[in-house]
């Protein structure tokens, strides 16, 4: 069932710089199915720290194919998980692991030509992606622009030189430093839209016939090259993101509709299909939106950062109407079509059934 935790061992930890680690996970026989994912993925883990179960979502940095399941894990500050994985976490240990999710995956199969835009712990997604495309398609390029503070904070560095050694014509790297002065200028400094630009002035990257740009990392990075990559005229079905957090300026939530008020003081009646079953819950006024209010109801829905961003809790409004107080993965094609996010959702009708199985 796609909801559904395993509980994986870990098998390996690796410390890949101060601030960040590896983790391999010991996926047995009858998992592996399960746990097959696509480059790009991410894996969603849950852990009691201090006596309440935490959630959060990593992206896979192995390729389809390879002997062991890994996830980057960086520390970020305040980060009750990350922290309790780079401090805590020993091999051997057993943690809960969800299936693999997520829909910024590449295109393998054919030729492509890739750039990808990486800063931090964004990196993680990025390097399975070109893992991928490297060792299945004999004739595709990757270029990657890594943003770091300085060379000791940079995750897989000797991957990613050995990923370059055998690829030497197809993939080519980048580093952007902000605390560490290199000889090229350019090179010094934090990925934004306009360093970007001038990569591709410079003919260091090729933006124009690129079949698809990646982006990960903070919601400043991806809104500013986003929009310089619009302004150049690059399609916006060329260009994926995923992102970390929301952007400093982001748009707050915004406040409850007057239907969303009327609904929730008269209470609603929440239907959801998960797995081929169906469960239902009401949902009233102390619920700021479905999630809290299957929480309340002591149902499991799928979810991972509650905050709009990771798509985990992704379904279809088969019945009713709702509406969403923030959105940052669900493309517009995608709201169109009635989908939208558990964690956000706030019913505009009496009734409301959500259809997670939706495909």
């Amino acid at each position: 069932m796609a909801s559904r935790f395993h509980e994986l061992k870990v098998s390996a930890i690796a410390r890949e710089t101060p601030e960040a680690v590896a983790v391999a996970f010991d996926v047995p026989d009858e998992l592996k199915e399960a746990f097959s994912f696509r480059p790009g993925q991410y894996l969603t883990l849950s852990a009691e720290i201090d006596g309440r179960e935490a959630r959060r979502s990593y992206s896979i940095c192995s390729a389809p194919g390879e002997a062991t399941l890994r996830v980057g894990v960086k520390r970020v500050a305040d980060g009750r998980f990350s922290s309790f994985v780079n401090e805590k976490l020993a091999v051997g240990d057993v943690i809960r692991v969800m299936p693999p999710e997520g829909r910024f995956t590449s295109l393998v199969g054919e030729r492509h030509d890739y750039v990808l835009i990486a800063a931090g712990s964004g990196i993680t997604p990025m390097l399975s992606i070109a893992k991928t495309v490297l060792n299945h398609e004999p004739d595709s390029t990757v270029t990657l622009i890594y943003g770091n503070r300085s060379t000791d904070t940079i995750m897989f560095r000797e991957e990613l030189e050995d990923l370059k050694d055998r690829h030497m014509r197809r993939f080519s790297v980048i580093h952007l430093l902000s605390r560490e002065a290199q000889d090229v200028d350019l090179f010094n400094g934090r990925i934004d839209g306009a360093r970007i630009a001038q990569l591709a002035e410079r003919g260091l990257i090729d933006l124009a016939s690129a079949d698809g740009i990646f982006l990960c990392g903070p919601g400043e990075m991806i809104d500013d090259v986003s929009a310089r990559l619009k302004s150049l005229g690059i399609d916006d079905d060329r260009v994926r993101f995923e992102r970390f957090t929301p952007s400093g300026d982001a748009p707050k939530p915004r406040p409850r509709s007057a239907a969303a008020r009327e609904a929730a003081e008269e209470g609603v009646s929440i239907e959801i299909v998960l797995d081929g079953v169906r469960r239902s819950f009401p949902m009233g006024d102390a619920d700021a939106n479905v999630l809290d209010a299957a929480h309340r109801a002591g149902l499991e829905i799928p979810y991972s950062c509650a905050g709009g961003m990771c798509c985990t809790c992704r379904c279809r409004v088969a019945e009713g109407d709702a509406e969403m107080a923030v959105n940052y993965s669900l493309q517009p094609w995608e709201v169109e079509a009635g989908f939208t996010l558990a964690c956000q959702t706030r019913p505009t009708s009496k009734r409301l059934v959500l259809d997670f199985d939706a495909a």
